[in-house]
């Protein structure tokens, strides 16, 4: 219980910050879904800030890429997406605060300067980290001429890197340059662009792809001489490959948008992409609400994940078999228009939606759910393929002549359905098993189909009878 004196705790803030230069990687998904289950979990916010200074290499398609991939994960963000491009203004305008008030300056030093005195220090043996000669200089001294603007970065001491993931990264300050914060033409640098962001973003958790962990100390230096709060770091190993290699396009897919389109479930790929590097206990399928329950920084783990196809598929099929059968069928459409395929009619669709609950328990992904639908998705005549049509030759035909009109007269319930046929391969001295194939032929045209009960009930009586004179004849 809170004391009235106690100071609340601050809400959760985190944010994610892609740069849009192609697709969502599926490890920027991952890092997306972290923040977002952090933050959602804690009644907090989660953020969105598209880092597009590169004006070379982002564009507005990849930016859409990016909404579209997270809208398909179901990662709703809060407010604006902000960009960072267009805070231009206000990343210079702290970088001349800091000018004016003694902790950066200006550095006039050329690139053949910086080069040569690099050049010596290696010829020396000695560290190449370069130190301006204008840090100290007198403002008087300046010359007319083009120059950076560089922050004096602390000489002597440690800075500490207090990580939630990595724990205290330690880097000696020697080994920090005077980071520059403006270009010579006066535009801001990413490094200063991003602590701006976050901290009039509010954001209290940065948590993202440990090839950061290195740039935290120097953002480090932002947030000490503003004198703001630093966030809390949280540095995620990155995903590799099955071979324990960066993953990459050897890999495989890569987008979030291509595993859509390739079936893959959303709630089954944010149900792994969360098992991918962190863990609750052994639980392996969890849903949202659990993840959201669960999901905290000590859970996440230090070394990289793998990512592996067949987990993911076998988390997938367990998330269809629970789904809800609307749900699903809305779902398959979605997954149909990302794979550029032609839409269900109002008709198939329906008939998807009242076939779900016999084909649900046995697809991975929505192509195996929609084959495995094909039965109530064609219409007659069914042509069967050709390991189906070796199933009805001469005897099967005139076996399925003789039933159908038992089933004409049956009423039309399973376990009614069961009775004739069983009894009717009873009658001819064989076990159902045998009449199986021909039906399956019938009603599907292929070998491989939910039970020809289940396949009878949603087809219904007169669909049914329909299927099987057309392949007695």
């Amino acid at each position: 219980m809170r004391l009235m004196s106690e100071t609340p705790p601050a809400p959760v803030v985190t944010r994610f910050a892609p740069s849009p230069t192609g697709f969502l990687h599926i490890g920027g998904a991952r890092t997306a879904l972290f923040n977002w289950l952090y933050a959602r979990g804690r009644g907090g916010k989660f953020l969105l800030r598209i880092e597009d200074t590169d004006r070379a290499r982002s564009t507005p398609e990849a930016t859409a890429a990016i909404l579209q991939g997270m809208d398909w994960l179901g990662l709703d963000h809060d407010g604006e997406v902000v960009s960072q491009f267009e805070r231009a203004a206000r990343h210079a305008e702290v970088a001349h605060q800091l000018l004016a008030q003694g902790k950066a300056y200006k550095c006039f030093s050329s690139q053949d300067e910086i080069a040569a005195f690099r050049e010596a220090a290696r010829a020396e043996g000695k560290s190449t980290l370069f130190h301006s000669p204008w840090r100290d200089a007198d403002p008087a001294d300046h010359p007319d001429a083009p120059f950076v603007v560089r922050i004096k970065a602390p000489q002597h001491g440690v800075t500490v890197i207090r990580d939630q993931v990595q724990g205290d990264v330690t880097i000696r300050n020697d080994q920090l340059d005077d980071m520059v914060l403006l270009r010579a033409d006066g535009t801001p640098v990413y490094m200063l662009a991003v602590v701006v962001d976050d901290h009039d973003m509010g954001v209290t958790h940065v948590i993202r792809g440990d090839d950061h962990l290195n740039n935290a100390a120097r953002q480090m230096m932002i947030y000490q001489a503003m004198g703001w709060a630093v966030p809390v770091w949280a540095h995620i190993p990155l995903i590799h490959g099955p071979d324990g290699k960066k993953l990459s396009k050897r890999h495989g897919a890569l987008g979030a948008q291509e595993y859509q389109a390739m079936g893959y479930p959303a709630a089954g790929m944010r149900n792994y992409l969360a098992r991918l590097g962190w863990s609750h206990g052994n639980h392996e399928f969890f849903t949202d609400e659990q993840a959201l329950d669960w999901f905290d920084l000590d859970g996440i783990g230090k070394s990289p994940a793998r990512f592996d196809l067949k987990k993911l598929e076998n988390l997938c099929g367990q998330h269809i078999a629970i789904s809800d059968d609307a749900a699903l069928r809305k779902e398959c459409a979605a997954y149909l228009a990302a794979a550029g395929e032609p839409p269900l009619s109002s008709t198939q669709e329906a008939d998807l939606e009242r076939a779900m609950y016999c084909l649900k328990d046995r697809a991975r992904t929505f192509p195996e759910l929609i084959e495995k639908a094909q039965f109530v998705l064609a219409s007659r005549p069914i042509v069967p393929d050709e390991k189906a049509a070796r199933a009805l030759e001469t005897v099967s035909n005139g076996i399925l002549s003789e039933l159908t009109p038992q089933l004409q007269n049956a009423s039309w319930s399973r376990d009614t359905l069961e009775g004739v046929l069983n009894g009717f391969a009873e009658a001819r001295d064989t076990k159902f098993g045998k009449l199986a194939g021909p039906l399956r032929a019938a009603l599907a045209g292929r070998t491989v189909t939910p039970s020809v009960f289940d396949m009878m009930l949603v087809l219904g009586r007169e669909e049914t009878v329909s299927r099987l004179n057309d392949a007695a004849n």
